[in-house]
């Protein structure tokens, strides 16, 4: 690929321009940021598609295809090579805890999945997204291309990453969300036009980078999107509390994007503060008793019968019955062996009501988070 011409000196590389948008090739760029920096990349680098001959529809008005100069490339060695390079600088400002995600299409995804494992990334999952509403094939000399495919993957296998599962259940009905995305293609208000002309040949659904920075960044993280475009990665990035790098060469996107930018309405942190259940501290049911919370002695009843009692012993075990043991094994032998959450199904007294040892639980958990 020719060079852009523009140069970006990052003159203290401590500093991370954070929340721009920087004019230029994506190589010498990412050449200036500092190592191991950002939290996430979102890349959606050129597809290498282009057509062989022009499409129409059967009324014969012509198909808006890609043809832009960026997404053309004189062999796949040629393309190859652009992307190895890419990755390789990507890898090399991502932190040791970063992710990658990349999309592409049959041209590309298997070369792109390829040169990511030669590269040392580990690939986390393949995710398809299945478009609502794709473009038919016109010629109807094969099946209609109805979806693209995203690789997640680490920089560092066996590194501790960002996975936001409880948040990715409750987007999806508190069922857990799979590795199939149903979501329509850009059309409508949100594809950015002028003059009636589309803007970006390949501009992505905001719904689809919402998906990708909510299940894998925090808010404060640092998203780097190599190739900007009209710059949707930043849009939910602002939205979501998170901050944006771009990187794009064509003055017109540029300018797109910043003003699209601009208008985005960041959401209140309260809204952004999501706790992941599972990565609250652990808390023990002996906790309660060492905290003070629950005594030696004091006694609980089953939620699913008041008249069956059982007696807290001093080293965190129950005694109902006649048996001892954890408050998970004594709920579940009187449950018949059914699955069973003590922490649900014992109660103990509080101001004349019965709440569930839960409470306390939560309760201690808060009070450690607020101690770190």
């Amino acid at each position: 690929m020719p060079g852009s011409g523009y140069v970006i000196i990052i003159l203290n590389l401590m500093e991370l321009p954070l929340d721009q948008v920087l004019p230029g090739d994506c190589l010498e760029i990412l050449a200036q940021l500092p190592e191991a920096s950002v939290d996430l990349v979102f890349a959606d680098p050129p597809y290498n598609l282009q057509l062989s001959q022009e499409l129409y529809r059967p009324n014969r008005s012509k198909v808006g295809a890609v043809e832009d100069a960026w997404d053309k490339f004189q062999s796949f060695s040629e393309y190859d090579d652009f992307t190895r390079g890419w990755l390789r600088a990507a890898k090399r400002v991502l932190k040791d805890t970063g992710t990658l995600w990349v999309i592409g299409t049959y041209h590309n995804i298997y070369r792109l999945g390829a040169i990511l494992q030669d590269l040392g990334f580990w690939i986390l999952n393949d995710v398809v997204w299945i478009k609502n509403n794709p473009m038919p094939n016109f010629r109807g000399v094969r099946f209609t291309n109805a979806h693209e495919t995203l690789l997640w993957a680490q920089k560092i296998k066996g590194a501790k990453y960002t996975f936001n599962h409880r948040s990715m259940k409750a987007l999806n009905d508190d069922l857990q969300m799979r590795s199939d995305w149903h979501l329509p293609l850009c059309t409508g208000q949100e594809r950015i036009k002028v003059n009636g002309q589309k803007v970006h040949s390949t501009q992505k659904p905001e719904a689809l980078l919402y998906r990708i920075l909510l299940a894998s960044t925090n808010p404060g993280d640092v998203v780097l999107d190599p190739f900007f475009g009209s710059g949707t990665t930043g849009a939910v990035a602002k939205k979501l509390g998170r901050h944006f790098i771009g990187i794009e060469r064509d003055p017109v996107y540029i300018k797109v994007a910043e003003e699209r930018i601009a208008a985005v309405q960041g959401a209140p942190e309260a809204a952004l503060t999501l706790i992941e259940p599972r990565r609250r501290p652990r808390v023990p049911f002996g906790a309660l008793l060492e905290a003070g919370l629950l005594q030696p002695g004091q006694v609980l009843t089953f939620a699913r019968d008041s008249s069956v009692r059982a007696v807290v012993l001093a080293n965190g075990h129950l005694r109902c019955n006649g048996t001892s043991g954890s408050i998970h094994a004594i709920a579940k032998q009187l449950s018949h062996n059914a699955p069973a959450n003590g922490w649900d199904l014992w109660l103990y007294e509080e101001n004349g009501y019965a709440e569930p040892i839960n409470t306390l639980r939560q309760k201690l958990q808060t009070q450690t988070e607020k101690q770190k």
